[in-house]
């Protein structure tokens, strides 16, 4: 089976991330996409997220009816000293979950990959498992080279992939929705619609609950 995780704050999930999780499904024959929302993200402890509560109900809610794309709360738990998330143990705790013959990917956006580097054990986790990094058409497989630690790099390079030691990164550079977790939030706080940025059912649990309403 082919498996891939999906990491992200998910505040609020939204259209651009289940066409991601869709395109990658169909380019890579992924069985199933897990969409695993930190708890407490290391490198966001900057900004306020909304409960995970509600980030995993609207991933819930963005997943009924798709089978092969699953809420995932592997990285929850209710110690509240244990939520500080590291993607290279959260790629661990589901490799144990697999069997010998599966495979295991790594789904995130470009910009977020342009900060791997200052990720915790970034080599480890770049050996871990493949990675499919997702961005717009036009986007250079260059940018995906400059942040690779130095002791993976020199493996062969083509326009969408990039050969490390053990694994690949792969490019996928389909994906042409212009929406962002940011600009839904800021619609919400001004009172405005956001129908048509994330799934019908999100928008209206974004709505009842007033969510995002306080900046």
């Amino acid at each position: 089976m082919n498996v891939a995780l999906f990491g992200g704050t998910f505040d609020p999930v939204h259209l651009g991330h289940l066409a991601a999780a869709r395109a990658a499904m169909k380019c890579f024959a992924l069985e199933q996409v897990h969409f695993v929302p930190a708890s407490l993200p290391p490198h966001k402890r900057n900004r306020p997220l909304t409960a995970f509560a509600h980030r995993f109900a609207m991933i819930a809610l963005a997943c009924a009816g798709s089978p092969h794309l699953v809420p995932s709360l592997l990285e929850w738990s209710d110690d509240i000293s244990a939520q500080l998330n590291y993607s290279i143990l959260t790629v661990r705790k589901m490799a144990s979950k697999l069997s010998g013959g599966d495979r295991l990917y790594f789904l995130l956006g470009a910009d977020a990959f342009r900060d791997v580097a200052h990720w915790y054990q970034p080599a480890e986790l770049l050996d871990s498992c493949d990675f499919i990094i997702v961005s717009r058409p036009g986007f250079p497989i260059a940018e995906i080279e400059k942040v690779i630690p130095a002791e993976l790099q020199g493996g062969p390079v083509t326009d969408t992939s990039v050969r490390l030691r053990r694994t690949t990164l792969h490019l996928l550079n389909t994906i042409t929705a212009d929406v962002s977790s940011s600009a839904i939030r800021r619609a919400a706080a001004e009172g405005k619609s956001v129908h048509g940025m994330v799934p019908d059912a999100v928008a209206e649990y974004i709505e009842k609950l007033r969510l995002y309403q306080n900046g």
